[in-house]
């Protein structure tokens, strides 16, 4: 028999079948309990704003208790996101989804601590595919299906456990898309 909290498995904490599955409260506790960093690299972010009461308020106030906020986002010009909206063929284009992040954003222009950056172009194919939304030691990870929108893909819930386990696997992913990003101006 095999135990499911073995090995490189203990970093893994719930498993929902589609991200649409996970509780809202689970992502208001995270968002709640992280007091380091919250890092929000998912291709559009734009649910967040819609399930979480606030959360623009509830950003700032993180922030201005010292607690970094960044987002990675898709070019909602890009090559990519045509591409993703040919292949969804939704009403809700992803390019007005990462409109949705954007206009929330430039409320919090003003806010010290919360940065934002477009992944680069040539990591748009990266970063469509995985969303990886980080709150200290824990992740939610949603890699995307085929034809496929974020909510109705299979999320987990992961924590680090270990040096070399999942988590830091996941965050070593999204440093690297950060790293190549670019600033997203907003106007204050």
């Amino acid at each position: 028999m095999i135990s499911s909290n073995s090995g490189h498995e203990r970093g893994v904490f719930a498993v929902y079948p589609y991200r649409s599955a996970c509780p809202q409260s689970v992502w208001a506790q995270l968002i709640a309990e992280t007091r380091s960093e919250i890092f929000l690299a998912g291709y559009t972010n734009y649910f967040l704003w819609l399930e979480q009461p606030d959360l623009p308020q509830t950003l700032r106030r993180k922030a201005e208790a010292g607690c970094r906020v960044r987002f990675l986002l898709g070019d909602p010009s890009s090559d990519t996101t045509r591409l993703r909206e040919q292949i969804e063929d939704v009403t809700l284009t992803v390019s007005t989804r990462i409109r949705i992040t954007l206009e929330n954003l430039t409320k919090l222009a003003d806010a010290d601590g919360i940065e934002a950056r477009f992944s680069a172009l040539d990591d748009g194919p990266n970063h469509i595919g995985l969303s990886v939304f980080r709150f200290d030691e824990h992740a939610l990870v949603t890699p995307h299906l085929a034809r496929t929108v974020g909510h109705d893909s299979p999320m987990m819930h992961i924590r680090h456990s270990e040096e070399d386990g999942m988590f830091g696997r996941f965050a070593e992913h999204t440093e690297e898309l950060w790293s190549r990003g670019t600033a997203i101006r907003a106007a204050a």
